[in-house]
């Protein structure tokens, strides 16, 4: 097989190559002109350089030849991205994307979405493919900007005769990721927060390379038309901040915050960022959804052979690669001291990410 992968410098896009090389496909990674591909270094495959943005018929060239495009690239963000720019990216570069393998005879285009195109609960509850928005609670820009694009994408591929498949992740954390982004960056908010707090709802966490592979399955037996959850398991948010504190050495949580006190907290933390710089760990957008749980199953994906490696494992695969990442500082990373479960998922990854 061979295979296109967009946005292949991101968190998923970097382990999704990895993955396809695994399975000895020829992978062509599209990244934009003078992007940082850090992430891609050592791996065996052809970088080409191209923009969601530009014209179909250029991006059609990058798809020539190609058996199925992974499109990988977006912007995950709950803050710093306008509504409109978020929208952009999700329904104008999506469309290019699909419009581009048309050109191209690539029959088959696997989208990554979210699993928050599902919606969320305030009760404990998992979700599954057949779930929806809320309709009394208005999700963030970002997730009204994945649910609008998984429509147009199902509507376009039927239009253009183009094997649409949704591939919709869920919390990813893990390794190779040039930025630190949302996911990822739930960990590092905590050791970062001196006061250990945590908050009510929760979240389902996987590892990024486990859904790496489940794209994989998806676009080699999946069903055309079909949005599929990775996943693996359903936390509170309690115990997601406790296994990071266990994972590395430092202190539980102390404290369970109010929707009051988080979004407080986040708009200190948004100026905090904009003075140094940085993208923020928190966001008054993600305030919002505390208290939610945004519990999903993968019951589906499962049916093709998809088994995730626990939520604990996952968390701590991203533990190992965060705390040699610049991603943490100096101060942090000297007050931390990680748990044997950390090094015996560095020395995992080690083995099983050997590119061939």
């Amino acid at each position: 097989m061979r295979a296109l992968v967009t946005g292949a410098n991101g968190l998923i896009g970097a382990n999704l190559c990895r993955e396809l090389l695994l399975r000895e496909c020829e992978v062509r990674a599209m990244t934009r002109a003078g992007s940082d591909r850090r992430a891609l270094h050592g791996l065996a495959l052809e970088h080409v350089e191209g923009d969601i943005f530009d014209t179909p018929a250029s991006l059609a060239e990058l798809c020539a030849g190609c058996d199925v495009v992974f499109h990988a690239a977006a912007r995950f963000a709950y803050s710093g991205i306008s509504a409109a720019e978020l929208d952009r990216t999700a329904l104008g570069g999506t469309s290019n994307m699909i419009e581009a393998a048309a050109l191209a005879g690539v029959g088959r285009v696997v989208i990554t979405s979210s699993s928050v195109v599902f919606g969320s609960s305030t009760m404990p509850l998992a979700r599954d493919e057949h779930g929806g928005p809320d309709d009394g609670f208005v999700e963030p820009p970002y997730i009204q900007s994945k649910i609008k694009q998984d429509r147009l994408a199902l509507a376009l591929g039927r239009e253009r005769g183009v094997d649409i498949l949704l591939a919709c992740p869920t919390m990813s954390v893990g390794p190779h990721a040039t930025v630190l982004g949302p996911s990822n960056g739930v960990i590092v908010a905590y050791l970062n927060d001196p006061l250990r707090l945590t908050y009510p709802g929760g979240c389902n966490i996987v590892s990024v390379r486990d859904v790496a592979h489940g794209h994989w399955l998806i676009a080699t037996r999946g069903t055309s038309g079909d949005s599929y959850i990775l996943g693996s398991g359903n936390l509170e948010w309690n115990a997601i901040h406790a296994a990071i504190a266990d994972l590395c050495g430092v202190e539980r949580p102390r404290l369970e915050v109010n929707h009051t006190a988080a979004y407080l907290a986040a708009s200190y933390e948004e100026v905090r960022a904009r003075l140094q710089g940085r993208a923020p760990l928190s966001s008054r957008e993600q305030a919002r959804m505390i208290g939610r749980y945004y519990w999903y199953a993968h019951t589906k994906i499962a049916q093709l052979g998809y088994a995730p490696m626990p939520a604990r494992v996952a968390l701590a695969e991203a533990c190992a690669w965060l705390a040699a990442s610049p991603h943490i500082s100096r101060e942090v990373r000297t007050s931390m001291t990680l748990a044997g479960d950390v090094h015996r998922a560095r020395a995992g990854m080690l083995i099983t990410e050997e590119p061939r």
